[in-house]
């Protein structure tokens, strides 16, 4: 998959889980491949362009902390607690060296999960993990 296609999966998974949830599960996500041009991220999309770049190696460490020793494949993903605030919230691996990270600048994992429409856009979650798996992004 092109970064162009991933970019629409995510905005329409993310679309449809504000539409089950009745309001944005995430405000803010990015497409990163570190090691890349552009400082390893390839997309933003959220309320903080202007300091997200500054703030990204505090708002990601709970979730590297958390997958540390994984061996992550396409598609496989990981949501932590201790994302709060501008702390990220979920990270899936998309391609063999690039990952989706997504965040609610509003609320943690555990506050969303507290309301059962949670369920339901768990579904739109999946499937957009599903998508990588088929086919996982290549960044060149």
């Amino acid at each position: 998959m092109d970064l162009a296609t991933a970019r629409q999966h995510i905005s329409a998974s993310l679309e449809r889980m504000r539409a089950l949830y009745f309001e944005p599960v995430f405000d803010e996500w990015v497409i990163m491949a570190p090691g890349s041009q552009q400082s390893g991220i390839l997309s933003y999309n959220g309320p903080r362009a202007e300091e997200f770049r500054k703030n990204l190696p505090v708002d990601v460490k709970p979730l590297l902390a958390q997958v540390s020793g994984q061996k992550l494949e396409a598609g496989d993903f990981e949501f932590t607690n201790a994302g709060e605030g501008t702390r990220h919230d979920v990270m899936v691996k998309i391609g063999a060296n690039s990952y989706l990270v997504c965040n609610n600048t509003l609320k943690s994992m555990a506050d969303i999960r507290t309301d059962t429409r949670w369920l339901k856009a768990q579904a739109a979650f999946v499937d957009l993990c599903e998508k990588f798996r088929a086919d996982p992004l290549v960044v060149a």
